[in-house]
């Protein structure tokens, strides 16, 4: 469940069940706050691990489809939820009611799967280093594969999404402004399949993806444990052992605040799955709200943990900004008006001229 509109509360109390103002403020601020950060961190990302041929790897090109995928969540996702959550009806139209929830469901799978084939390839670099190596034609297959795979498995979020005005229907009498007010809303064949798809989504989305990467990274701190006691303590083993440590804390990292921002929105959706009933109060919009922001604080998270856990990364970040500054000082200095140059030098250049043609 990707957009919560609950509207029990009309039909037990008749009057509006709206969060108090300072509580809306946070929500927007929050929102925008996300949005904005989402979008530039991962713009970065994307630019300067494709403009740096160095940093063009098969673990920073997964990082960077994962930027991608959250790139998408804050475009297009995040500024509908929020608005429908905190509007009374949906305003948007048929095909943003079925494309926004599909993307969202798709985007979330992408960006698991990402961190599953970063873990693979990094458990291959790392226990197996003289075997097969996946390449960057490897990634790019493997991206596109797990695409495909994301918009198959969010299919039933796009078929089974749609307008009505059944919440509204019995509503009409006491708010006269909801007659031609619709509802963008799940439409499931029955509760049975809802709960079934709504595990499946739980198991294959989160649980059991986290648990593959869980034992792959331990696989590799228990061989480079390993291999620190046997290499020699050579200033060269020293560096390379640190360098590697450094790469993996940060894609740990990055796995743990996924796994941990996210776990609120899959508990909410499960209840809601299985025992609905616990969430008909007059709360069920904000307490959704707040773990749909704590689950898009990851969008935010993967480009700070990146880009203080990268050397290389820093580097070039430092190169591109100072290439920028140093671009814009040339166009200002070609833009820089005659008019307001000192032209003393100019009068007398001019009258040595004139003097050295007489003579």
């Amino acid at each position: 469940m990707y957009f919560s509109k609950n509207f029990t509360f009309h039909l037990l109390n008749v009057e509006p069940c709206y969060p108090p103002h300072s509580v809306i403020t946070f929500l927007i601020t929050a929102y925008i706050v996300v949005i904005i950060g989402g979008l530039i961190g991962n713009t970065v990302l994307v630019l300067v691990i494709a403009h740096q041929k160095e940093l063009q790897n098969v673990t920073n090109v997964l990082i960077a489809n994962l930027a991608c995928s959250d790139i998408l969540v804050c475009l297009i996702c995040l500024p509908l939820t929020v608005a429908y959550t905190l509007m009374d009806h949906w305003a948007f139209g048929e095909v943003l009611c079925k494309t926004s929830p599909f993307l969202q469901c798709s985007t979330v799978s992408v960006s698991i799967f990402s961190l599953v084939l970063i873990a693979i390839e990094r458990h291959q670099l790392i226990i197996h280093p003289t075997g097969w190596k996946p390449s960057l034609a490897h990634a790019h297959w493997a991206i596109a594969l797990i695409w495909l795979l994301a918009f198959l498995i969010s299919l039933p979020y796009a078929v089974f999404q749609m307008l009505t005005n059944a919440p509204y229907e019995n509503l009409t009498l006491f708010f006269p402004d909801l007659i031609d007010k619709v509802a963008c809303v799940e439409s499931w064949p029955s509760n049975t399949y809802k709960v079934a798809c709504g595990t499946l989504m739980l198991l294959f989305q989160y649980c059991f993806p986290l648990l593959f990467i869980f034992l792959c990274y331990q696989r590799i701190f228990l061989r480079l444990k390993r291999r620190a006691r046997l290499l020699p303590s050579s200033a060269n083993g020293r560096g390379r052992a640190t360098h590697s440590k450094k790469i993996n804390l940060m894609l740990v990292a990055i796995v743990a605040g996924f796994a941990i921002l996210w776990l609120p929105l899959y508990v909410f959706n499960a209840i809601s799955d299985w025992n609905h009933e616990v969430l008909l109060n007059c709360q069920n919009n904000l307490i959704f709200s707040l773990c749909h922001l704590t689950a898009m604080l990851s969008t935010c998270i993967n480009p700070i943990f990146y880009g203080f856990l990268n050397n290389n990364f820093q580097k070039e970040l430092r190169a591109t900004i100072s290439r920028c500054q140093c671009k814009r000082a040339e166009e200002d200095l070609e833009n820089f008006p005659l008019s307001t140059m000192n032209t003393d030098v100019s009068k007398g250049s001019v009258r040595f001229s004139l003097k050295t043609n007489v003579m």
